[in-house]
């Protein structure tokens, strides 16, 4: 078995493609030993490669300020309800999944923080920023409808819950009028929260907190984006950073 990896490791798989093969081969001799024609498991104490994480996608912050000080694609008060699911999006790390669940009365506008039902049913207490805070009194002072505190924040056309697929929606058409070559999701926005906080100083625990990450080690990969762009800043300043 060790061999036979090994081989499969020093061709031009790639590695998605050998951890299916592997997955495959695994499924096989663990139905053989159900079947009693293999006594042992033949990957045992064998290394096994891990799955590669792609590093996230995530915009410059030269980039967000760019797509926030376009032109909106909607008119009021769509126009009001957009930038403020926009200004939320960035300001909280928020899933689309989340943005889309939150209620009126969710958002402390005092305490400057926002109530989340994250992933599990978990609950988290979020910081929102004044330019955030801001832009959602601009959209409720415009919203039409209740504004009951169990009444949902983000509406549709029709006065009923802003569905995930239609924050999506609008993050697509709000990048398309400012004119951002990359494609941008609710995703890439919660992204460009976590590097940006850890590349201004903020600490990955309390990054961790505020995601909703159970594990500290899924935090973690925005540290390899921080370091990769800590990397390009060394060799574009240091004398002999670059090598030449």
């Amino acid at each position: 078995m060790r061999s036979y990896l090994a081989k499969l490791q020093s061709g031009t798989l790639r590695r998605a493609s050998l951890l299916r093969k592997i997955s495959s081969l695994r499924s096989f001799t663990r139905w053989l030993r159900d079947g009693e024609v293999l006594r042992k498991d033949p990957f045992l104490n064998v290394p096994i490669p891990k799955k590669q994480r792609r590093l996230p996608r995530f915009l410059t912050e030269p980039e967000v300020e760019a797509v926030f000080s376009g032109e909106s694609p909607t008119k009021s008060p769509y126009r009001e309800r957009d930038r403020a699911l926009l200004e939320l999006l960035y300001s909280c790390g928020l899933r689309r999944s989340e943005a889309s669940g939150l209620s009126v009365g969710d958002v402390d506008f005092y305490g400057g923080t926002v109530r989340v039902l994250g992933k599990g049913s978990k609950e988290r207490m979020v910081p929102v920023g004044t330019v955030a805070l801001k832009a959602l009194k601009d959209y409720l002072d415009v919203r039409p409808g209740a504004q009951a505190r169990s009444s949902p924040m983000f509406i549709n056309a029709r006065g009923g819950r802003l569905s995930s697929e239609g924050v999506a929606l609008i993050v697509r058409r709000w990048a398309r009028a400012s004119g951002l070559l990359k494609p941008l999701t609710p995703h890439a926005l919660r992204h460009s929260f976590a590097t940006h906080l850890l590349d201004r100083g903020a600490d990955l625990r309390s990054v961790q907190e505020m995601l909703g990450h159970s594990s500290l080690s899924t935090t973690q990969i925005y540290t390899h984006t921080s370091l990769e762009r800590l990397k390009k800043v060394y060799e574009d300043s240091h004398p002999k950073g670059s090598g030449e």
